[in-house]
């Protein structure tokens, strides 16, 4: 699982590559801890996100506490059909932005 960050235009993207399984799960949270800024607006990119557990749900979890812990706006994009029904029956996806692209998350979190 590679993890990267991209700023575009005041707005932090954050994409994931691979799978997020138990297995990279806590590598993952640890490179998302250190990537994801104290305030400000970010984007997780999961279109290259081929499979995610459990495991990778609560990555996204923590992810979310810690956004909120700080002043981040948070958006999800590239969500597959599988994550975005297990979010959506977890009640995962109401805690979280959910646009299809980046560009999209871009521009909902400066509008």
């Amino acid at each position: 699982m590679r993890v990267r960050k991209e700023p575009r235009g005041g707005v932090t993207v954050i994409s994931l590559d691979g799978r997020l399984d138990s297995e990279t799960a806590p590598q993952v949270q640890q490179d998302l801890q250190a990537l994801l800024p104290e305030e400000g607006l970010v984007v997780l990119d999961l279109s290259r996100t081929l499979y995610m557990s459990s495991a990778g749900l609560r990555v996204l979890l923590l992810t979310y506490r810690q956004a909120r812990h700080g002043t981040v706006r948070l958006a999800l994009t590239g969500l597959s059909p599988e994550v975005r029904a297990i979010m959506e029956a977890t009640g995962f996806l109401g805690f979280f932005t959910v646009v299809e692209s980046v560009e999209q998350g871009v521009e909902a979190l400066t509008v």
